[in-house]
């Protein structure tokens, strides 16, 4: 049988539209949403594989009660960028078997992985990196600057 009538095409057309639309919506309803400590997850993973690395400054490490009553452990730090200074805190409480809050120092230097158009979205430790350090760098020995700068002539 063929379809010749235009108010039949329409009519189908309208059927398979909202068939669509309507499963659409169900499958929007009942997807599984990802959990926040999977979203940070993925971003760590993200920032791990393509940040960007400047030296920073870890300055603390504290405990926080959440709004639904477990306690958050934050690393904070600092860093700058093109003159710019940010000060940052990082959740750690999914990577507690990884990350001893004991080993860790405050005032000591590490490295943050940053978001080169974002710099405000940085990492100090994720599951494969760690920007943090143990002690702090060795000087060499007998010089405590660097060469001096070489002089060049004036040009007149």
């Amino acid at each position: 049988m063929i379809l010749s009538n235009p108010r039949t095409w329409e009519t189908a057309t309208g059927v398979v539209l909202l068939a669509g639309l309507t499963g659409a919506g169900i499958w929007i309803l009942t997807r599984r949403r990802p959990t926040a400590d999977e979203i940070e997850q993925a971003r760590r993973q993200f920032l791990s594989r393509s940040g960007r690395l400047v030296d920073g400054m870890f300055l603390d490490i504290t405990e926080m009660s959440a709004d639904d009553g477990a306690t958050r452990t934050l690393l904070i730090y600092s860093y700058r960028i093109s003159g710019v200074d940010y000060q940052c805190s990082q959740d750690v409480t999914a990577m507690r078997d990884t990350l001893n809050p004991a080993d860790l120092r405050a005032g000591f230097p590490c490295t943050v992985r940053y978001q080169p158009g974002n710099p405000h979205n940085s990492i100090l430790v994720a599951e494969q990196w760690s920007g943090l350090r143990s002690t702090l760098p060795d000087l060499p020995q007998g010089r405590a600057t660097a060469e001096p700068r070489r002089r060049w002539p004036r040009v007149r």
